[in-house]
């Protein structure tokens, strides 16, 4: 416990919750779990309780094995925490439409899914007024959520977040006239403090969110190994993709703000000396 409260108080909170935190977690699940308890002693409490006090006997000194015990032990938990950010980037690639060409038969499928399964607003607005009029207000308030849910204009993109996103460059675009890119780099260094710590929160917020995934991911295919931790990441992924969700809509509308304030006063050129 000592560790832990002096590694808090050295390592960064976000770092040290989203992935050290997380990563010592895993390890702990998997080895145990995985390694100790597998689907025949899924529930074996006392087993896993020897496990876990076995790892943590140093009462008579730490021994060689001890010791390569360890080492093995913080390197996976390392390796895990250093490995998230760079599967959670690929994530966040993904989920903002940037697929590369490989994966452009799987996007063109999955687009041509999305506008299949689209429907205007408007037209979900009628159906939930009909269905209330017939007195089916189960119907009519998931049709109300569906459409505050369902984009005004069809899917474009394989995923909602790319669409959402490529929505805001196009506003941005119009507010700003420049590149959405250029428009980013004008926010970041050109903005007051506030903007660029809302700006900065808002894209933490998705990488988190993105990393909750690939947390998830892998919590779920633990569960090949030990079944309880496949249902915990089933329901990690529903928390994260809703926090994904969110974190896009923060992020969009924080740019599409912060984009629409008026820029630096222009004080006309210099005087000449």
């Amino acid at each position: 416990m000592g560790l832990l409260l002096e590694l808090q108080k050295r390592v960064p909170d976000g770092w040290f919750l989203r992935r050290l935190l997380p990563a010592a977690l895993f390890v702990v699940v998997a080895v145990v779990g995985g390694g100790r308890l597998g689907w025949a002693h899924w529930s074996d409490l006392a087993r896993a309780r020897a496990a876990v006090a076995g790892a943590l006997r140093l009462g008579e000194g730490v021994t060689s094995d001890g010791a390569a015990v360890l080492v093995l032990l913080a390197a996976a938990v390392a390796a895990a925490a250093l490995a998230v950010p760079f599967a959670a980037g690929a994530l966040g690639a993904l989920a903002s439409g940037a697929w590369p060409w490989w994966l452009s038969p799987l996007g063109r499928r999955l687009t041509e899914r999305r506008r299949r399964r689209w429907s205007p607003p408007d037209e979900i607005a009628r159906e939930a007024v009909r269905a209330r009029a017939a007195g089916r207000e189960t119907r009519a308030a998931r049709l109300d959520a569906l459409r505050a849910r369902s984009a005004p204009t069809a899917p474009t993109g394989p995923t909602w977040s790319g669409d959402r996103l490529r929505a805001t460059e196009r506003r941005v675009r119009e507010t700003t006239g420049t590149d959405v890119a250029e428009a980013w780099t004008g926010l970041v260094l050109g903005s007051a403090d506030p903007a660029r710590e809302a700006l900065g929160a808002a894209r933490d917020a998705y990488d988190a969110a993105c990393e909750a995934l690939v947390w998830a991911v892998a919590f779920t295919v633990l569960g090949a190994w030990w079944w309880p931790s496949a249902p915990a990441g089933v329901l990690l992924a529903l928390a994260a993709h809703r926090a994904l969700r969110q974190a896009v809509e923060a992020l969009c509308r924080t740019t599409e703000a912060v984009a629409a304030l008026p820029g630096p006063p222009d004080d006309g050129p210099a005087p000449r000396p």
